[in-house]
């Protein structure tokens, strides 16, 4: 009984998914390559790329008008850039990843 019982289950999910899987006109999943990557291929010249590229002048324009303002009068406070040992690289004083132009150093900008 039950091997009967696990042939009709297994035999309605195949038949079911078949059916789900059957759809008109050019799609993904309808085994008929009509032409579906002429659609995807459209979409990515002329909505992907596009956006792409207004992305990046966006990104420079932004750059741009952020590189025009100088950086912050620089005040020392006590509580900043306590230092008790000394880094291990370089003389000590710089972080790993230091920029000379937005870090700071305990005494002051470098440049």
């Amino acid at each position: 009984m039950a091997t009967v019982l696990n042939h009709a289950v297994k035999r309605f999910i195949q038949t079911s998914a078949r059916r789900s899987v059957q759809v008109e006109g050019p799609s993904a999943v309808s085994g008929i390559h009509e032409g579906g990557y002429k659609l995807w291929q459209k979409l990515s010249i002329f909505v992907a790329l596009p956006s792409i590229a207004l992305c990046a002048v966006n990104c420079y324009l932004a750059h741009q008008q952020h590189a025009g303002h100088s950086r912050p009068e620089f005040v020392k406070y006590e509580y900043l850039a306590v230092r008790t040992k000394r880094f291990p690289w370089r003389d000590g004083n710089h972080g790993l990843i230091h920029n000379p132009h937005t870090n700071a150093l305990p005494t002051g900008y470098e440049a």
